[in-house]
Parts: structure tokens; sequence; C-alpha cells
């Protein structure tokens, strides 16, 4: 039996943690900030990542930036590359309260939860 509620007024990534919206064999795109890979869901697997390619964090909802993700909210990325792959937050934003706008760095093999903590920045956690 298929089970369905009502979301209207939910934030879209709320939405999705609920329904559970993955985006799996994804290509690593860009050398920067401005040019990586925009990420849509909030699963993420990178199954090609040539060297220096990345993805881009979406933007937050709060006092400072408007965008699909609220506190608290949290992306995944999974990376099966064959080399590391960089994470850029949003201009002006930071991850794991690194400078602004620099790139958060997840090896292949290894997955990380990203936390969006307000101002455009978020919080980082890596498997080991």
């Amino acid at each position: 039996m298929t089970v369905q509620a009502n979301m209207a007024g939910l934030p879209e990534f709320t939405r999705q943690a609920i329904t559970g919206l993955p985006s799996l064999s994804l290509t690593a795109l860009g050398n920067s900030q401005t040019t990586g890979l925009a990420l849509a869901t909030d699963f993420n697997v990178f199954t090609t990542v040539a060297s220096s390619t990345g993805c881009q964090l979406p933007w937050g909802i709060d006092g400072a930036t408007s965008g699909p993700v609220q506190i608290g909210d949290s992306i995944t990325v999974v990376n099966h590359g064959a080399n590391a792959l960089s994470v850029y937050p949003q201009s002006g934003g930071k991850i794991a309260n690194g400078s602004a706008n620099a790139a958060f760095s997840v090896s292949a093999t290894k997955l990380a939860d990203f936390t969006y903590i307000g101002g455009g920045n978020w919080a980082a956690a890596v498997s080991a």
C-alpha cells in the first residue's frame, strides 16, 4: 500500500528528506565555485570525478540567504570517483569554518555529510 502525505508548504529539501530523492551516477564538473555541478538533491553519489572537478552546495534559507535548505538540513555527498571531489559553498559561504568560498575536499571512496548552519555556512563530517 502506498502512503501519501500532504506536503504542501514544506520546503523542498524537507519533502525530499521524507520521500528520499537521491541523485545517482553524477559527474563532477568545473574547477571552481561557479562552475561546479549544482547539487539538487539531499543524497548525491558521484561516480565520475576527474582531477580538480567538483560540485556546489545549495543556498540556505535564513536571514542572510534565500534557498532550498533550512538550518539543520543535511546534504550527503558520496565520492565513488577516482579523484578527490571539491565541494564548494555558495558565494561568501564557508564549509567546516574554512576560508570563505574555499573548496572542501572529499577523497575518493569517502562519504561526507554537510549540515547547513546558517549564513551560507556548512558543518562537515567525513567517513573514516
